[in-house]
């Protein structure tokens, strides 16, 4: 026979279960200190430096 189930307190427990996933994730995305937020936003920064200084623009002669 299957198991009986209350579906009340499954109910609870899933809700409890999606909170958690979604506290583990906000640890993940928050939970960095100060040095390692500097260190990725210098990362971006000099990346997107880069992209800008090989980006290819058209010059004002090229429009004639």
């Amino acid at each position: 026979m299957a198991d009986i189930v209350n579906l009340r307190q499954a109910r609870k427990q899933r809700a409890r279960d999606e909170k958690l996933s979604i506290a583990e994730q906000n640890r993940a995305l928050h939970g960095r200190s100060k040095a390692d937020k500097q260190r990725d936003r210098v990362i971006a920064d000099k990346a997107d430096k880069f992209v800008a200084g090989h980006r290819l623009e058209p010059s004002d002669s090229d429009d004639q």
